[in-house]
């Protein structure tokens, strides 16, 4: 390390020039930025089932519908001409909104019997029989209109624009009806601002509680703010790269610069502190960073190697999303890395160092703690028995959350108008189809789809199902037949093709059972060739994610003991190393089945990254060790006082800086929050108690 540590001292400048340049090149690539809110969109790439979803949209050219939930006061009816003409007269509200293409209402615009404008007023003063009539003519009346008359669904079709098409409706108020808005384009919507409000709040506060927990070990909040800054740069670096590809961020990606930034900043820290150690004993720089680089050199490339691995191991599942979110924050966890090693030196090179640890928060009496844990098996004995039988409680319960709306908090309005709809309506994200059409025959094709649908009806959880056959008995020859042309426009899209009829299945309460039973008959039927959508689609991706856990689980383990056999080339280091986070991992999903959180996109991820991540306390710890051994027994001891609180630190730190996510409008982000809790402390006490417990009694000789 002394040639390294020679190069970094006297070549300073243009080190701090390269990397500042970087960084000027990666700022202007911010001004690429851009979001994706289309939470279906990555949901589909790659996956059979979202693939079919999207053929079947690109089929029939339609697109995900604006769901408007009009409700009136209790004992009211749309059955009354005053209630129908306030529908009226929000149909007209939406229908006027920038960029609606259509809206589908249970009031036509036109008066079926007579041809003439249905506006408010003429709907008004109609009489309450005509009214009764115009209702039950309608062919979606059934779709639109709940049972008890005191709800209506508007379905609207936005352009090319569905997100600002949404943001716009949303806008829409009516003084005598309740609004309820769902559909994904509201989704869309909503985490777009999500988005936008996430990258403005987060990251300041993450740095902030960062910078108080590298504060209170090292003492200087000048040296404590030079930890965070290769973390900060390197998220930096990371998002100019993917604003410099063209690639948007969504509600995956959006976390991984808080990852970098709390995981990256952990070689800075044990860097700084060593660093600060080596001034007490010499002014020469080049003898401070030589002396630093020996003691953590390898450490800091063997972490930066494990955490990055633990992230890459994401690349072998088959989510689009947790693959891009392991790449991208590996790619980070190495640019911090290597800030770290050559920026960082070079630029404390030119800052004086004041060495004040012994007075901070983490000082003595944490190391005290530490030397007192390990003095006995006993300690390490108690964590292992508890971690195992808690995870034997937990883990028989792990799986998969099948909440589409997961992202959201509990009282956030989206989900709730979500809930509303689907209580009243049987689903605020239909599923569809598509019926197999002769169009030589017709009439039998409508037959054969009625009498689909008549079985796919008698299924457990299906409310109603709705395609061109139901409009054969409601409409006039002449009309039906310009339907079936597809020369007619229908309020709820195109509903004919070529060779198949396009169907709305609307559910009601329905399990996972029920959904698996629905598509069991799609297959097993000669007269259905497709059923999917949003339903369908989150199904399968609650496989991938358990599939994900799992595949990504057995390739961080064997990145990094693959990582750490090279590096130790002794097994029983490599062994040792290992068993820490084992138990970190086996505490993280015993905690996800028993809080309730369970798997979703993000949290399946969450076991790997921790590999990773809890790893770098073990290699540091052993590293430490290793450089104490020489000098005798209590090597253990000695390894603590150096090791021990920039391990303790980085854990809190990590655990601490991620509280911030807790100030997320994101609910999955509070989640991983809590998950890092967790992981951290396990991963640091496991590390610490573990480790020496799996040594010679020497060690911890005084």
């Amino acid at each position: 390390m002394d040639r390294v540590a020679h190069f970094i001292v006297n070549r300073s400048r243009v080190v701090l020039a390269l990397t500042a340049a970087l960084t000027l090149l990666s700022v202007a690539m911010l001004f690429r930025l851009s979001f994706n809110a289309d939470v279906s969109s990555f949901l589909l790439e790659g996956n059979p089932r979202g693939e079919e979803f999207a053929t079947l949209q690109e089929k029939y050219q339609t697109t995900d519908p604006i769901n408007v939930l009009a409700s009136l006061p209790d004992g009211e009816s749309f059955l009354e001409p005053a209630r129908l003409a306030d529908l009226a007269s929000l149909r007209d509200e939406v229908l006027a909104v920038d960029g609606v293409v259509a809206v589908a209402a249970m009031v036509p615009e036109t008066n079926p019997l007579t041809g003439q404008p249905l506006d408010p007023a003429t709907v008004a003063s109609l009489p309450p029989p005509v009214v009764r009539t115009l209702i039950d003519q309608s062919p979606v009346s059934e779709l639109l209109l709940s049972a008890d008359t005191q709800h209506a669904l508007l379905i609207v079709t936005p352009d090319d624009d569905p997100t600002g098409t949404a943001r716009r409706v949303t806008q829409v108020q009516s003084d005598v009806l309740d609004l309820a808005f769902s559909g994904n384009p509201v989704v869309f919507a909503t985490v777009l601002e999500l988005l936008s409000l996430f990258l403005l709040l987060i990251p300041p506060v993450v740095i902030a509680l960062l910078l108080a927990v590298f504060y209170s070990t090292i003492g200087e909040l000048r040296l404590s703010a030079l930890v965070i800054v290769p973390a900060a740069l390197g998220s930096l670096w990371t998002f100019g790269l993917i604003f410099a590809l063209g690639i948007e961020i969504d509600i995956v990606t959006v976390i991984v610069p808080i990852f970098i930034i709390v995981m990256g900043s952990a070689d800075g820290l044990h860097f700084v502190t060593h660093f600060q150690h080596e001034a007490e004993r010499t002014s020469d720089k080049v003898e401070q960073v030589s002396s630093a680089l020996r003691q953590v050199g390898v450490p800091m490339i063997l972490t930066t190697i494990s955490t990055a691995a633990g992230f890459l191991s994401l690349l072998v599942t088959d989510v689009s999303p947790i693959r891009q979110l392991g790449l991208f924050t590996a790619v980070g966890i190495s640019f911090a890395g290597a800030i770290s090693f050559f920026s960082l030196p070079a630029l404390l090179t030119h800052v004086p160092i004041h060495s004040r640890h012994e007075a901070s928060l983490l000082g003595a009496r944490v190391t005290e703690l530490m030397r007192s844990a390990v003095r006995s098996r006993r300690p390490a004995v108690v964590l292992t028995v508890a971690i195992l039988a808690f995870a034997a409680i937990g883990l028989p319960r792990l799986e998969v959350n099948p909440d589409q709306l997961f992202f959201f908090k509990d009282d956030d309005p989206v989900r709730t108008a979500f809930e509303r709809t689907e209580e009243i309506f049987g689903g605020a994200t239909p599923l569809s189809g598509e019926f197999v059409f002769d169009s030589s025959d017709p009439a039998g094709s409508l037959v054969r789809a009625r009498s689909a649908s008549d079985q796919l009806e008698e299924l457990g959880g299906v409310r109603t199902v709705f395609s061109a056959a139901d409009l054969a008995d409601a409409l006039p020859a002449e009309q039906l037949d310009a339907v079936l042309a597809g020369d007619a426009a229908l309020p709820v899209g195109d509903l004919v093709s070529d060779d198949g009829l396009r169907f709305i299945l609307l559910p009601a309460s329905f399990t996972t059972s029920d959904l698996e039973a629905w598509l069991e008959f799609a297959a097993d039927s000669p007269d259905v060739r497709v059923l999917t959508g949003m339903p369908v689609v989150w199904d399968e991706i609650a496989r991938l994610v358990l599939r994900a856990q799992a595949t990504s689980l057995v390739a961080a383990f064997a990145l990094v003991a693959v990582m750490l056999a090279a590096a130790y080339r002794r097994l029983r280091e490599t062994a040792v190393a290992l068993a820490p986070i084992a138990m970190t991992v086996l505490t993280v999903l015993g905690f996800l089945a028993l809080s309730g959180i369970q798997l979703n996109l993000l949290t399946a991820v969450v076991s790997s990254i921790v590999i990773g991540v809890g790893i770098d306390y073990a290699i540091h710890y052993i590293a430490a060790i290793d450089h104490a051994r020489g000098e005798g027994d209590g090597y253990v001891l000695r390894a603590i006082d150096r090791a021990g609180r920039p391990i303790i630190a980085n854990a809190l730190g990590i655990a601490v800086a991620l509280t911030a996510l807790w100030f997320s409008p994101l609910k999955i982000h509070g989640q991983v929050s809590i998950i890092m809790w967790v992981a951290m402390l396990t991963a640091a006490a496991a590390s610490i108690m573990v480790i020496a417990a799996l040594l010679p009694r020497a060690g911890v000789t005084d």
